[in-house]
């Protein structure tokens, strides 16, 4: 049975700030964050009950000599222990049933998002920044949600005391209402100030996040070129800035742990002090002296949840913005208000626009079959079923065109005569496929890397692997394809990675597939290989090869060949290194590049 996920459909977040993200929160649970508060509550003012029967057994039982009163009110004492205790465990049972609730909530919500955003994010957001949303940020925001529970219970309990205490003195009673505001006043500067710096404090752990991600990814790169020490002194250095705001933190919070339990005690005492000169007045009985000595003891707990619960929404709030900020990032398929249909796009009544699809991107400009795609700022059309080679001069421009050709840029591409900007992004995505030769791959077997759609059996991950040539690569593992591979396939050589990459994009059966440089990890040979293949296993489908390599844009119907990001001209492989130079130095490059590697891996394999 498939594990059942918390929430298969969070909701719509308020994204309007952070209290209201935090707000939503709230609103999507209310009779469980309701039910921890009442529980809170009677917890809170259950504190204050034991000091009342205290009083009663030392003013009916202990002072009258009553020896059964006395029994009583142990005894009753000894029930409101229990009852406390039962009151105690249903509200940190609910409250955490509360948290982690908004915990799988914000996750699912962050996810959804992130998927909806694509390849937007990255050129908007660091990686380190989305790793500390995702996972501290989270936290700390759904740990606001508990103060719903004591927070409110912490007020109603101090309403409580102070109608008690007033019962017995109206200036006992002033002192108590007029402490806790003062303590508030103390406190208030240095949470604003603990703010600003858990700000700093976040933003500088994704900065230091990121940079620590980018040198384990490059760990290779770093050590051929001996940049490891550099890279480790700059992290060094990066780290020991992060502490220092650390410390800042710490020397703010600090301050606030300590107000928290000195000022309390101040006050204790302060009252204590008031309660036993009337004790000596003879205005208050020594009963009332324990009690009131009880309920400002008692006091201190409300005082104190108050207190961490400010703590907590202060760093709960700067959370709450870094998820808002990630939340309000908008992929690149969002059509601008004034990109609605005009009246002069108009269509016929056959294709009439059903109600709830009106503006926005939709299916019904989809092509209903293979169809030509045109880029305009490139010049490049690529024929439905063709297999198109790119040859660019700038890699960065061929990355870019693939962007486009991909939707994963804004352009306008046309797909049949249709601007790609008005498919819906989910056909996009079902029916063009922009394959990189660096691609994420998932830890798992080979055959889950490679089942990237419902019926795909091993007969069928064979003919892929072969058509990538990666044959080998099956056969080496231990297991075969169910040899247990791990996240990035770390295990496996770059050309092995490659191949597997390559046959994954095979076996998605694209009706467009765009590849990026989908051989520059391989010797001559095997590229030949995988070159000749290609063209059988992607027949009568598009098919557009970003490469610069001859042997590559050899076996390809035709080949584009960009300079400056613009189509220059186009032909066959052997035309274009007859009459283009800069073509013909291009590839020739390339081919020189592939023979020095071809020959170090011969040679390294004669070794």
């Amino acid at each position: 049975m498939p594990p059942q996920l918390p929430h298969p459909d969070p909701g719509v977040p308020d994204t309007r700030g952070p209290l209201w993200y935090i707000w939503w929160l709230v609103r999507c649970q209310p009779w469980r964050v309701l039910r921890g508060s009442l529980f809170g509550t009677a917890w809170m003012i259950g504190l204050s009950v034991r000091p009342y029967l205290v009083a009663r057994a030392v003013d009916d039982g202990l002072r009258a000599h009553d020896t059964a009163a006395l029994l009583r009110w142990v005894a009753a004492i000894v029930a409101a222990g229990i009852g406390l205790a039962w009151l105690g465990i249903m509200r940190h049972r609910t409250m955490t049933f509360v948290r982690e609730d908004a915990t799988a909530r914000s996750a699912g919500v962050l996810v959804r998002h992130l998927s909806r955003v694509g390849a937007v994010l990255p050129r908007k957001l660091a990686a380190g920044e989305v790793a500390t949303v995702g996972g501290a940020d989270i936290g700390h925001t759904s740990a606001v949600l508990t103060v719903t529970g004591p927070g409110v219970g912490a007020v109603v309990a101090y309403a409580v005391v102070a109608v008690v205490l007033w019962s017995i003195s109206p200036l006992l009673a002033v002192a108590v209402l007029l402490g806790v505001p003062a303590i508030a006043v103390l406190i208030g500067p240095l949470l604003r100030r603990l703010e600003r710096a858990e700000s700093v404090y976040r933003q500088r752990q994704g900065d230091l996040t990121t940079r620590a991600g980018d040198i384990v990814a490059g760990l290779r790169v770093l050590a051929g070129v001996g940049g490891r020490a550099l890279f480790a002194r700059r992290h060094a250095a990066r780290s020991q800035d992060l502490r220092r705001e650390g410390y800042r933190v710490g020397a703010v919070n600090s301050w606030i742990e300590a107000l928290t339990s000195v000022i309390p005690g101040l006050f204790l005492a302060v009252v204590v002090w008031l309660s036993a000169r009337m004790v000596v007045a003879g205005d208050i009985t020594v009963g009332q002296l324990v009690a009131v000595y009880g309920y400002v003891a008692t006091l201190i707990v409300p005082v104190w949840f108050l207190l961490e619960g400010g703590y907590q929404l202060i760093r709960g709030r700067v959370a709450a913005r870094r998820i808002v900020a990630l939340l309000t990032i908008a992929p690149d398929d969002a059509i601008a208000p004034d990109d609605a249909i005009a009246p002069d796009d108009a269509i016929a009544p056959d294709d009439a626009i059903a109600p709830d699809d009106t503006g926005g991107p939709g299916s019904r400009f989809a092509p209903d079959g293979p169809a030509d795609l045109h880029d305009p700022a490139s010049g490049l059309t690529v024929p439905a079923g063709a297999l198109l080679g790119v040859a660019s001069d700038d890699p960065a421009e061929a990355v870019a065109l693939a962007d486009r050709l991909g939707r994963y840029a804004v352009g306008d591409v046309t797909w049949g005569g249709v601007p790609l900007t008005r498919v819906a992004p989910d056909e996009v995505r079902a029916r063009i496929l922009v394959a990189d030769h660096d691609s994420y791959l998932f830890g798992g077997t080979l055959r889950e890397i490679l089942r990237v759609r419902p019926g795909v059996g091993d007969p069928e991950i064979r003919a892929a692997l072969r058509a990538a040539s990666a044959e080998d690569v099956a056969d080496a593992l231990p297991d075969g394809l169910g040899t247990p591979i791990d996240t990035r396939a770390r295990t496996l050589s770059g050309g092995q990675r490659q191949r597997v990459r390559l046959a994954r994009a095979l076996l998605a059966e694209p009706e467009v597939l765009i590849l990026i440089d989908p051989t520059s990890a391989v010797d001559a040979h095997t590229e030949e290989r995988i070159a000749r293949r290609l063209r059988t296993a992607r027949a009568e489908r598009t098919t557009v090869v970003l490469a610069t390599s001859p042997l590559l844009l050899g076996r390809v119907d035709a080949v584009a060949y960009l300079s400056g990001g613009r189509v220059v001209a186009t032909g066959t492989h052997a035309e274009l290194l007859r009459r283009e130079p800069g073509y013909r130095a291009l590839v020739s490059r390339d081919s020189d590049q592939a023979d020095s590697d071809s020959s170090a891996e011969v040679g390294g394999a004669r070794r």
